[in-house]
This record gives C-alpha cells, sequence and structure tokens, in this order.
C-alpha cells in the first residue's frame, strides 16, 4: 500500500500562499566556503572582520524573515575578528588553526558561554551557558567565532523549528514553509548565506532534514564518532549512539575538516568511542557501488526528488561508479523500529524533560493548549502522549527493537567497504508550516540511520519548479564518513551543490 505524507494538503495550500524568497546574497564574501574564507584570512587578502560585518549584515538582513539566529554576539564577534587580525599579522599562516576568524553560529541547544542554553524550553528561558559544550569549544579552538545560536524545536523532539520562547523560524526559500528540525534555525540561517557553517544535532533526522530543506550540506557522523557533551537535552544508554553532533555547511569541502575537529573521545560522552578518519581525497569513485533505492515501498515520494535522485546517480556513474538499483523492503518499517529503539534505551521521559522538575500532565497539558495557556507546543504535548504506546505494546516493541538490530548487521553486510546508498531525505521538498503533522510520517526517512548508526551526508541537488531545495541522503556504513562525504564533493562538482535563495539553477 502506497500513501501519501504531510507534504500537499489543498486546505494547507489555501491557506497558506507562496511567500517570496528572500533576496540572494549580494557580498560575493557570504558565497564562499568556511575553508576558503579562512585561507584568504591567513593570506591577508581579506580581515576577519570584514567576513565577520559581511555576514553580520546578512543576519541583520534576513532574520526579521526567517527568525533563525535567537540571540547575536555580534559585539563579541567583531572583538574576536579584531583579535584574529592582530594573530595574523603577528604569526606564521601554517601556524593559525583551520578556521581562523571565520564566523559561524552555534545551535541553541548546545552550551556556548555567555549565550541562553533554553532549547526552547519556557522553563530554562533564562538559562545561560557557563562553559562551552565539547563540540563548541573545539570548533572554536578551531579558530571560528560564534555569531550567535539559533532556534530548534522545543526540546528539540519536532521538525518544526518552533516554540513558545523564540517563536518559529521559516525558510528562506518559501517563508510559509518549514526549515525542519531539530536544528531548523542553523538550515535557515546557513541557507540564507548569512553563515559559513553550523552546528547541529541529530538523533532523528535534526541535521539532515534542516540541510534539506534549506539547500545546504549536512552530515550526520557515524554513532559515536563526536561526543554530544554539553547539549541539552543529552540522551541515555544506547540513545547517546543515536544523538550526532556534526556540521551544517554551504560548500561541502568543509564537512571533513569540519568532522575532523569535532571526532573523538572527550571523556564525558560514554557512547563516543576511538574511530578511524580516513580523508576523503583517498576515495577512488571508480567501482565504488552505488545502491539507489527510491523510498521505503510505503510513502509516496514526489517525482522532483526522485529526478534528482538519478540525476545523482548518473553523475556517479560517469565517474565510474557501479549503480545497483536496490530495494529495502525492512525500511517500511522504519517509523515502528525508531520508536521502539528509542523506548528501549531508557533515561528520562520526554514528558519529565518538558517538566524540567516538575509533575507534567499530558492530558491536562492538552486543555491548556485549547484554551491558549500552555508554554508548550502542540507536537510536544503530542509526543509527550505518545511515547507511553511502546510500553503497553511490550512484544512489538521488542519485536520492533529486534528487526532494527538485524536491518543494521544486514545494511553493513550489503555496504561492506566500498558501497552507499543514495536515499531521499523525506517524501518530498520543504512542506507548508504545520503540514507534518497530517500525519508525522515522514521524518523516518531520515531517523532509521541513526538507529543504524550509519554515516550520512545531506546533499543538495538544485532547486525545483517552485524554488524549493532538493537533495539526496548518502549512506554508508558506521565509520563509511568518509565515503558519504567523497560522494558529496563530486556531487557538487558535478550538479552544483547549494544554490542561494533568490538565485536559480
Amino acid at each position: 500500500m502506497r500513501v501519501v505524507t504531510g507534504c500537499a494538503h489543498r486546505q494547507t495550500e489555501a491557506i497558506l500562499p507562496t511567500v517570496t524568497a528572500v533576496a540572494a546574497p549580494n557580498d560575493p564574501l557570504l558565497l564562499l566556503s568556511a575553508t576558503q574564507l579562512a585561507r584568504m584570512i591567513r593570506a591577508r587578502e581579506v580581515s576577519s572582520r570584514d567576513v565577520v560585518e559581511a555576514h553580520i549584515r546578512r543576519v541583520v538582513e534576513v532574520n526579521p524573515v526567517v527568525n533563525a539566529v535567537v540571540r547575536d554576539r555580534f559585539a563579541d564577534a567583531r572583538a574576536e575578528a579584531d583579535a584574529a587580525d592582530a594573530r595574523v599579522r603577528d604569526t606564521a599562516p601554517e601556524e593559525l588553526p583551520p578556521f581562523h576568524g571565520v564566523p559561524c553560529t552555534i545551535k541553541e541547544c548546545f552550551a556556548l558561554t555567555g549565550m541562553p542554553q533554553s532549547s526552547g524550553l519556557v522553563a530554562r528561558k533564562n538559562f545561560i551557558a557557563a562553559t562551552d559544550a565539547t563540540a563548541v569549544a573545539r570548533i572554536r579552538r578551531a579558530g571560528a567565532i560564534p555569531l550567535g545560536v539559533t532556534n530548534t524545536s522545543e526540546l528539540c523532539m519536532w521538525m518544526e523549528s518552533s516554540n513558545k520562547v523564540y517563536g518559529r523560524t521559516n525558510n528562506p526559500y518559501d517563508p510559509s514553509r518549514t526549515v525542519g528540525g531539530s536544528s531548523g534555525g542553523e538550515g535557515a540561517v546557513v541557507g540564507a548565506g548569512a553563515s559559513p557553517f553550523g552546528l547541529g544535532s541529530d538523533i532523528g533526522g535534526s541535521i539532515r532534514m534542516p540541510a534539506f530543506f534549506n539547500g545546504v550540506f549536512g552530515h550526520k557522523p557515524s554513532g559515536g564518532l563526536v561526543p554530544g557533551s554539553g547539549q541539552h537535552p543529552v540522551a541515555h544508554g544506547v540513545a547517546r549512539k543515536y544523538l550526532t553532533t556534526g556540521p551544517l555547511t554551504r560548500r561541502a569541502e568543509d564537512l571533513f575538516p569540519l568532522l575532523r575537529r569535532l571526532a573523538g573521545p572527550d571523556g564525558e560522552d560514554p557512547a563516543c568511542e576511538t574511530m578511524p578518519l580516513v580523508d576523503p581525497a583517498t576515495v577512488a569513485l571508480e567501482g565504488l557501488t552505488v545502491h539507489v533505492v527510491p523510498g521505503d515501498g510505503v510513502r509516496t515520494v514526489a517525482p522532483s526528488l526522485l529526478a534528482a535522485q538519478q540525476r545523482a546517480a548518473s553523475a556517479l556513474a560517469a565517474r565510474g561508479a557501479r549503480i545497483v538499483k536496490t530495494d529495502l523492503p525492512e525500511l517500511a518499517q522504519a517509523f515502528d523500529i525508531w520508536g521502539a529503539s528509542m523506548h528501549a534505551a531508557g533515561g528520562a521521559s520526554f514528558a519529565s524533560l518538558l517538566g524540567d522538575g516538575k509533575n507534567f500532565r499530558p492530558a491536562l497539558e492538552l486543555l491548556r493548549l485549547a484554551t491558549g495557556r500552555s508554554p508548550h507546543t502542540v507536537p510536544s504535548v503530542g509526543l509527550a502522549l505518545l511515547e507511553r504506546i511502546p510500553a503497553f505494546r511490550p512484544a512489538a516493541t521488542r519485536r520492533a527493537v529486534k528487526l532494527g538490530e538485524e536491518l543494521r548487521a544486514g545494511i553493513a553486510t550489503l555496504l561492506g567497504e566500498r558501497a552507499v546508498i543514495l536515499y531521499p531525505p523525506y517524501p518530498c521538498p520543504a512542506p507548508r508550516h504545520h503540514a507534518p503533522m497530517l500525519p508525522p510520517h515522514g521524518f523516518p526517512f531520515a531517523a532509521i540511520w541513526n538507529i543504524l548508526h550509519s554515516a550520512v551526508t545531506q546533499v543538495p541537488l538544485g532547486l525545483d519548479d517552485a524554488g524549493l531545495p532538493l537533495g539526496v541522503q548518502v549512506i554508508a556504513r558506521p565509520g563509511g564518513d568518509h565515503l558519504t562525504i567523497a560522494v558529496a564533493l563530486e556531487l557538487e562538482r558535478a550538479l552544483g551543490g547549494w544554490v542561494p535563495p533568490g538565485a536559480r539553477t
């Protein structure tokens, strides 16, 4: 049976007409990779202060429309840029860190000293981080300068970046559409050209859906490669390996240098382990097996996405890759596998996290929502209700967890050391606001790969006829991050990669 997800609802379409995309960036600095910008700063072709100011101007220009940066640190960023320029004058270029003087943005769920870390929860709206999360500290040691923090869904558990602390983030390609979640603020600010790269987290597609909907690159590292310490909320038990921290970038060449800086144990995250990192530059695409999986066999995938997937396969075939059309019928159970695996991991319930130390009663909160008195969003309250279901279906939950374990082993055997999968990130391009709730079954296209610990890179593939980003997930076995990034680099070279809003392919 094939069903349509919440991608095109006539009633919603009638209520929310298409809104014009934000204007295209008019400063060439806003089109370059972080690696290029750092190279120019080291060579004194441009100052860090000029690069930072260009991105601040772009944030100021687009933020009234997209509402992506929810707290800025522009004054501190300017001071850090001036310090970076002073260091350039006194230091040999080869002694400077790889992203010296380059601006970036940070998802608000990560601790960034002096910045709020509410994760969209009203009860935490006054919480200010006193230290940097591990990933944030590593990015800053690499020379990057945070411009501010970006919006998330409430407690990072929904695919609309909307909450009662900061409001809703809108898509720069069409503000009537979602940016995805929970790293939606990052997707929007990078997609709009206002940040060269950002830091996101992903336990069910939260890097890849925002990257897809906003037309940029996003990398979900292999489970256990990058520590998740210092973010709120943090997963427990085996779910620590489902939760990954990774970059969103406008150019593919930044993915591996950032991953190399982010990876490795920190002594705090028990799921993080030492894993070998292979440079994507060493990957030969000739002879690489590429499994083209058109969908899960249940949900209808937009023809524009299938056509983009085929263009990606053809581009890789032109480089000597072996293309195989593959069906994975187990993916039809992705929703059940993800939900059961998350439940089986244990740890604090989502309802208790919403309560933030106080008793949270979902049924009562539904009544408060109906009267406009709730500090929570509808998806959060709904999730707090639905999370109880697996406990009432223990046999079905055990079966789904076992199926996930079998699928993990089967995919590892299928891919081996020299193969990847091309798979849609969602059934359609960015849907209208609220449409993902009708029904909320599109996110398993991304979420299932968290349970499998896979390395996944989300790759932009231009725009559709409506000006919305297209894209594809490139998936490899755990530890195969170099393969997915190598494919991303080739697809950017062959097909163009990020197309800024307001521009056309």
